[in-house]
């Protein structure tokens, strides 16, 4: 009886032990997963952004002839605009400079109003 149940207790440690190395084989199955889970998500990120990026260079090439053209035109607007202010002041300058110059030389020479008042009181 001594032999049964002693070799009953090897058997428990044997199985025991098979089931530890079977745990450990999980937990290695489950860590390798993950590992694989990981890098398939990391290739899978890289290759979304990689796509997006190239589905935004072509949005951003095919509009920037919008864009330049644009900008052609403000320029274009904003030459015709110098030009129109620039011959109204080529146009107009010697006219401005002599309606200037006749108000600064027109000068009537008079005594103040209230210098006329003082001096006006002074003789009463």
């Amino acid at each position: 009886m001594a032999a049964q149940h002693s070799q009953g207790i090897q058997t428990l440690l044997e199985a025991e032990k098979e089931a530890a190395k079977i745990v450990q084989q999980s937990r290695q199955y489950r860590l390798q997963r993950l590992k694989d889970a990981r890098s398939e998500a990391s290739r899978e990120i890289e290759e979304y952004r990689q796509a997006k990026e190239a589905e935004f260079k072509s949005f951003e090439a095919s509009h920037a002839g919008v864009t330049s053209n644009a900008q052609a035109a403000v320029d274009e607007e904003t030459n015709v605009k110098l030009q129109a202010i620039t011959d109204a002041y080529e146009a107009n300058k010697d006219a401005v400079v002599k309606k200037l110059l006749d108000r600064v030389l027109l000068i009537k020479p008079e005594l103040h109003r209230n210098l006329k008042r003082a001096g006006g009181s002074e003789s009463q």
